[in-house]
């Protein structure tokens, strides 16, 4: 039930500043409701005690702290788990208690926990071998939205890191996503590394460039063929920021040293995981400091692509990498509860 108040996670601190100045609290409280936010996820603000009573009921007057609990969740025999998470907060097209839903996958594996997040429900990109872009593009999550994945986590203080490569195209919610990014960054957020955070794009003219700019997060590029015309058969996006194009910017940016670039390359047999597009690979991305990631292709109904078969892609990696592009076979985590890259939807519960 919408309670007509509005929500803290998500905002910056100097947004906390403005919200305790209005309120008529003494400065220092937006440091002390930061921490208790992003450091000790306290679930009311009630539970913020070094804050005088009198100021939180001013607090509470206005604000909540905007934490929804995921409604479902599905395991996998592999670890994996997949919560579905209400969207609360959301704009373009969604309202605030929408009915929507977004999908986020937690990835254990050993002494790692990883956390892949998403930004919109649904996506606009509609890349052929997706199931989200089968859903089509229903609206952006604000920073709260997707900061709530991570903050009403079950699992939250596991995590060592996060990957922004669930539903939605990054670039496409930029604002937020740099929002939301500022916050697990900034010292009196999360105060991650950003070493421990890969923000995922196909490459979008301009907004990649201001993400590079203005973050210091690794970066991961959905490439999955570095042939122009079949990517554009595969990947609508291409059309207006080409490989090439997106090659060449990265190539403005250091990635020697802290920050990492990537590549995202799911394999379909007999179709780009050949020698052919091995060596035009090596051509493109000659000089970059970067690496290469294949994935396997998880079939979703309707899209008839072929999966690329273990040998193949052993032969694709061990190439790539004797040719001075280091390569990985990432593992398939999560696919028989559908959490698998290319496989979340919420399109059913959506409707």
């Amino acid at each position: 039930m919408d309670s007509g108040k509005q929500m803290l996670i998500g905002r910056t601190i100097g947004e906390l500043k403005i919200v305790v100045g209005e309120l008529g609290m003494p400065a220092f409280t937006a440091n002390q409701i930061a921490k208790w936010l992003y450091q000790q996820h306290v679930s009311s603000i009630d539970e913020m005690t070094n804050i005088s009573k009198v100021n939180r009921e001013k607090l509470k007057a206005q604000y909540e702290i905007g934490a929804m609990p995921p409604i479902d969740c599905q395991r996998s025999k592999d670890g994996t788990i997949k919560y579905l998470f209400p969207v609360r907060a959301g704009e373009s097209g969604l309202s605030k208690n929408s009915g929507k839903f977004v999908e986020t996958v937690f990835i254990p594996d050993g002494d790692r926990a990883t956390l892949c997040v998403s930004c919109q429900v649904g996506c606009k990109m509609n890349c052929l071998f997706c199931q989200t872009g089968k859903q089509g593009f229903e609206g952006n999550l604000t920073a709260t939205d997707i900061l709530n994945q991570i903050y009403a986590l079950p699992e939250c203080d596991q995590l060592t890191n996060i990957v922004f490569m669930g539903q939605g195209e990054p670039m496409d919610n930029l604002d937020n996503v740099l929002r939301a990014t500022q916050i697990l960054t900034a010292d009196y957020g999360w105060a991650w590394s950003p070493k421990r955070i890969t923000v995922s794009s196909v490459g979008i003219k301009h907004k990649l460039k201001r993400f590079l700019d203005e973050s210091e997060c690794h970066v991961a590029i959905s490439m999955h063929t570095p042939l122009p015309e079949q990517r554009q058969m595969l990947m609508p996006a291409e059309r207006q920021m080409s490989i090439t194009e997106t090659v060449d910017l990265l190539r403005q940016y250091d990635f020697t040293h802290q920050r990492r670039c990537s590549f995202e390359y799911i394999c379909f047999g007999g179709l780009n995981d050949g020698m052919t597009h091995a060596r035009e690979i090596i051509r493109l991305l000659k000089g970059l400091e970067c690496r290469v990631n294949l994935i396997r292709f998880h079939e979703i109904p309707g899209v008839d692509l072929p999966a690329s078969d273990e040998k193949r892609m052993e032969s694709l990696r061990d190439y790539l990498t004797a040719h001075g592009v280091f390569t990985t076979i990432r593992a398939s985590r999560g696919q028989d509860i559908f959490a698998a890259c290319g496989l979340l939807s919420t399109a059913k519960k959506n409707g």
